[in-house]
């Protein structure tokens, strides 16, 4: 029998269940028929939030803002992650000054700042921008 995987959809909110074995396969959303599993970081909005953190894959959040200049540099890394670690790990970005109630809600202090939940629940977090490999380790060390 195949374990199956529930992941949300980074479009509608939507919980998809998803034989682990299928992951590869490119699984479209039920609701909206949309890619459930993206090989880029997508948007995460205050609404978003408590439907994403749900599910049996982790979720690395990158908290960052348009002014600060280490999150800009760190963007092209968090892409490339998000490209090496689809169907392991989700990525999203969630823009602190256009939700600033959730960057408040998830005590945020400084910017750019990783969290990664599992299950639902935050399991790490990490300030500052730093390379490719560094992050990769980073999330190996977690689990991912």
């Amino acid at each position: 029998m195949t374990d199956s995987l529930v992941i949300p959809c980074p479009h509608c909110n939507g919980l998809n269940r998803i034989p682990a074995g299928r992951l590869g396969d490119t699984p479209k959303c039920g609701r909206c028929k949309s890619p459930v599993l993206l090989s880029k970081p997508f948007d995460l909005k205050q609404g978003d939030y408590a439907s994403q953190i749900k599910g049996d894959l982790p979720l690395l959040i990158d908290v960052w803002a348009d002014w600060c200049g280490p999150c800009k540099s760190f963007a092209p890394t968090f892409e490339q992650a998000a490209s090496q670690l689809s169907g392991r790990c989700r990525l999203a970005k969630l823009d602190s000054e256009a939700n600033q109630q959730l960057a408040g809600q998830l005590a945020i202090r400084s910017i750019p700042s990783l969290i990664l939940f599992k299950n639902g629940r935050e399991v790490a977090r990490q300030s500052g921008a730093f390379p490719l490999q560094q992050l990769l380790e980073w999330l190996r060390s977690q689990g991912v």
